[in-house]
């Protein structure tokens, strides 16, 4: 009895992605199947980035298709296609940036900074394209997080390159000035910065743009909802009733404008000894995955509070740079995948397909 391409798709309907929970064929993941005989080819395409996920992936799969009776050699090529994604209505994807995050917090001291860069950074570590946009005006800390110390070069006198690091190109104002000068500037100036940082820079061909915003609920989040072609919004809490507070306000202001919620981060969730490594949740415990509950969004993953997080950050080099194959690496890895696997899903950017209508008076 001769195998067919049907069978190969009954055997791999069984079969989970462990990153989407889904099976590879209603995922639309399997691609070109081919049957000689009883050899099976395949591609197996994938919407988010997962460098160190593909041998396990193809493993699964060709252990799938081995379970069909008489099956031969199976040949199976993992592929990563990264998409745009439908964004806020009336505005258009950027041409060079597929997808932008936000990533947001309702007060400061949350840890929105450091969960933003070592979030860039892990999805650059999977092989995607990755930038980050400081938009935090008053108080931009990711050039010292990434360890850049430039100023950024402009070849045509308009626009300026983005600065790289880590692998991940980078855009703040505080490339542009003084460490110890205040930005005493009202909300205008500030929107009008932001507005010119994002547009300015020359991204070059991103997957994603993150962006690591200011705290709070005000000019600068206004504009990004209303100017800013975003995909979705991480927001980032602490377990305390305080921060709770703030941070559910975020997240309804996200949902007012119309820019989804990828899911919630619980930063500094437990306290690891450094000496002893006993754990206490000092902050208080499950706050964020109750938030999850209460609005409906998804819970993406918690942190702990250790030294060596806020260590590896003032260093220029974030735990995920410091420390690839830690504990707290891999936390932020399977965050990122989460993340990129929630923007996978979301519908797909169609404003390109659509043609142009020019009304014309003869």
């Amino acid at each position: 009895m001769s195998i067919t391409a049907d069978d190969v798709k009954a055997a791999l309907s069984k079969v989970i992605d462990p990153n989407t929970g889904k099976d590879f064929v209603s995922s639309k993941s399997v691609k070109n199947i081919q049957v000689d005989g009883g050899d099976v080819a395949l591609d197996l395409e994938l919407g988010y980035p997962a460098k160190s996920q593909i041998a396990s992936l193809r493993a699964l799969v060709v252990n799938g298709v081995k379970t069909i009776p008489g099956v031969g050699n199976v040949s199976v090529a993992v592929q990563v296609k990264i998409l745009s994604h439908a964004v806020q209505r009336g505005l258009k994807v950027m041409p060079n940036v597929k997808n932008i995050i936000a990533v947001a917090s309702g007060k400061g001291g949350v840890g929105k900074s450091t969960t933003a860069v070592n979030l860039a950074l892990a999805l650059a570590a999977e092989g995607a394209s990755v930038g980050i946009l400081d938009a935090d005006i008053y108080g931009p800390s990711q050039p010292t997080m990434l360890g850049i110390n430039a100023r950024p070069e402009s070849l045509d006198g308009k626009t300026m390159e983005p600065l790289e690091n880590h692998g991940v190109q980078v855009s703040s104002i505080g490339f542009m000035i003084d460490p110890d000068e205040p930005m005493v500037w009202r909300g205008p100036m500030v929107t009008q910065a932001l507005q010119q940082l994002l547009d300015q820079t020359n991204w070059r061909d991103l997957d994603y743009l993150i962006v690591d915003m200011p705290p709070g609920t005000g000019d600068i989040q206004l504009t990004l909802s209303q100017k800013v072609p975003v995909t979705g919004a991480v927001i980032v809490t602490t377990p305390q009733d305080i921060a709770l507070l703030d941070a559910r306000k975020g997240l309804k202001m996200f949902e007012k404008v119309g820019i989804p919620i990828i899911g919630v981060v619980e930063n500094m969730s437990t306290h690891i000894c450094s000496n002893c490594g006993h754990t206490e949740a000092i902050f208080g415990q499950g706050g964020g995955e109750k938030m999850c509950k209460d609005f409906g969004v998804d819970f993406l993953g918690a942190l702990p509070l250790t030294m060596a997080i806020r260590e590896q950050a003032d260093s220029g080099r974030p735990t995920v740079v410091a420390d690839p194959d830690g504990a707290v690496s891999a936390v932020y890895k399977q965050i990122a995948r989460r993340v990129a696997v929630k923007v996978a899903e979301k519908a797909k950017d169609m404003t390109s397909k659509f043609p142009t209508i020019v009304v014309k008076n003869d």
